[in-house]
């Protein structure tokens, strides 16, 4: 079975440009080069499928600009390289604050797990003693007589109603104002 060779591991640059990548117009993948007249092609802005299909339906003279590893690679937008340590990295950094979160949580438990040692003298029952009041009076007593209470009438169970005598009514009227 014949083994695919990529274009892209075989890529060389004949002649290197000079020209500023910044100072071309168009977008991230492809800017027209005005000293060269050709369009300049970003292979490492696109996924290694599209840089692949580029450079072998290309004809004639091509100009490109990609990114380059220690090791001789050329870098890819979909680089599984460059996403394995992408992963790498988040995943360390939600290790890093799962564990942080854990620790603050695990903390505020012991805290309220054995901060609570004022609760014990809490419990203990204090005696409180009540003080004797002053001053003390002492004496025979003497019970006041009992006032004569006039007697009711009732009609019906119910206490019936008094005549008010009128002097006492005109009297209680002028103190009144009325």
């Amino acid at each position: 079975m014949a083994k695919y060779d990529s274009p892209l591991d075989k890529l060389k640059i004949a002649s290197p440009c000079s020209a500023d990548w910044d100072a071309m117009s168009g977008d991230e993948r492809k800017r027209f080069c005005s000293d060269c007249r050709l369009h300049v092609y970003n292979l490492s802005g696109m996924t290694r499928y599209d840089a692949e299909n580029l450079l072998r339906l290309s004809e004639g003279r091509l100009c490109v600009r990609y990114y380059k590893r220690p090791d001789g690679t050329i870098l890819t937008q979909d680089c599984p390289v460059g996403w394995a340590r992408m992963k790498q990295r988040v995943s360390a950094f939600a290790a890093a604050a799962a564990a942080l979160i854990i620790g603050l949580f695990s903390g505020l438990l012991m805290l309220g797990a054995f901060g609570k040692t004022a609760r014990v003298v809490r419990n203990i029952p204090i005696p409180f003693v009540t003080p004797t009041p002053d001053p003390v009076v002492m004496g025979a007593i003497a019970m006041p007589s009992p006032t004569p209470t006039p007697e009711v009438k009732k009609v019906m169970g119910r206490p019936a109603p008094q005549k008010i005598d009128k002097n006492l009514r005109q009297q209680v009227l002028r103190q009144a104002g009325i």
